[in-house]
């Protein structure tokens, strides 16, 4: 399996457009890599204070729920990974 990794901070005065802004960008990444490498997975990173947030919040829940995105959660180290279920 190869996968890519998208890195994202949340760090500014609001977590929610942080998030708006990265699921945006994590969308058309994705979208890119499955026409240019169709085998390659996209993976957002965040670290444990991004998830403990904002991740944490209905909104965010809802995007997992909906295996909107692939989710790796790291504290310097990775401490979780949430892969979507890919429906072929």
């Amino acid at each position: 399996m190869k996968i890519a990794v998208e890195s994202k901070t949340f760090k500014s005065y609001s977590s929610r457009n942080d998030l708006e802004n990265a699921v945006g960008q994590y969308i058309v990444y994705r979208d890119v890599l499955k026409k240019v490498e169709p085998d390659r997975s996209l993976y957002l990173a965040v670290d444990l204070d991004a998830f403990d947030g904002i991740f944490s919040e209905p909104i965010a829940e809802l995007l997992l729920e909906n295996n909107r995105l692939n989710l790796i959660v790291f504290n310097e180290v990775i401490v979780t990974w949430i892969p979507s279920i890919t429906i072929q």
